[in-house]
């Protein structure tokens, strides 16, 4: 794993203005203190506390392509397919163009969002049913996909299964298309789980989305109570949540209030008039950024001290 940072050898407290990626012109922080604070508490504390929280569309996949190319996001994956019915692929469209400027307007409040959000997750449920349809086809739109990943996604998804890290993809976009994109990039592995809105089917036909309706703003850790995964994650106390929108910032809402939680949001669009916003909701803001690169720093800095913690406990068993 390439390591970025300045750290000595005796596991020395960790400042902000030594590691390389957080200095750069287009990582902004509020507090910086507290950044720097969590950082040395994920340091301290080992993999073994660890979890991530990840958005997929626009998060996990990139905000634009270098030659300008636009990425789909895991719904439009699926309305690219051919046997949709004509009268499906055009309400939905009207859906969206709808509803996407709502989800991303940077003045209207977040409750008054939330019911625009249920109106078109609902609207597109109705759609979605009635008529047959392959999963095969998502994976062939898919595969066209599986290289618009974040630079060094694959080397990040890499780090966290080696580093034994559950990782939750959480999305408010289709589960069938993110599940395809990660396995064709295989970066699906035994340690990440998907959370989504997955197809369902009744007597051979679509009949909308699998319950509960998972949207933008209700995006949260308390839909996993009572899950396998939830057993699994909820003792991990130090999380790195990962997002595009505002409402991705809850994404680890529900876990115990002691929890050191680092947010980090990728801003692309309306960077001015979201700023603040994102600025006041993430620790750390990452504008126009197309990579991977912070999330594996705090991985490295992670790692690099958990090799020295085992290092000196071979030592003194000696």
């Amino acid at each position: 794993m390439g390591c970025d940072e300045k750290q000595d050898s005796a596991g020395g407290r960790l400042r902000v203005q030594d590691i390389p990626s957080l200095t750069q012109d287009h990582c902004r922080m509020q507090d910086p203190a507290k950044v720097e604070r969590i950082i040395n508490e994920f340091v301290f504390g080992g993999p073994e506390r660890m979890q991530i929280v990840s958005d997929f569309d626009y998060t996990i996949t990139k905000q634009r392509t270098e030659d300008g190319g636009a990425v789909p996001s895991s719904f439009g994956i699926f309305n690219a397919c051919q046997s949709l019915p004509k009268n499906f692929k055009e309400e939905t469209d009207k859906l969206y163009h709808k509803y996407r400027p709502i989800e991303i307007d940077p003045h209207m409040p977040i409750e008054e969002k939330v019911q625009y959000m249920i109106e078109w997750w609902t609207k597109s449920g109705k759609l979605t049913s009635g008529f047959a349809f392959d999963q095969s086809e998502i994976d062939q739109i898919a595969s066209k996909y599986k290289h618009a990943l974040r630079d060094r996604t694959h080397e990040f998804f890499g780090d966290l299964e080696r580093l034994g890290i559950p990782t939750l993809v959480f999305s408010a976009g289709l589960g069938n298309s993110v599940v395809s994109v990660l396995r064709q990039a295989n970066i699906m592995h035994p340690n990440v789980k998907v959370v989504s809105n997955f197809l369902q089917f009744r007597d051979g036909l679509l009949d909308g989305f699998q319950q509960p309706m998972i949207h933008t703003f209700n995006k949260n850790e308390t839909v996993l109570n009572g899950s396998d995964y939830y057993d699994l994650v909820h003792t991990r106390d130090h999380i790195i949540v990962m997002g595009d929108s505002i409402g991705d910032a809850d994404m680890a809402s529900g876990v115990p209030a002691s929890s050191h939680i680092m947010k980090i949001g990728f801003l692309f669009d309306h960077v001015e008039a979201n700023m603040e916003k994102y600025m006041n909701t993430f620790d750390i803001v990452l504008v126009d950024d197309q990579t991977m690169d912070v999330p594996r720093a705090l991985l490295a800095l992670i790692e690099k001290q958990h090799q020295l913690n085992l290092q000196a406990a071979k030592q003194s068993s000696l």
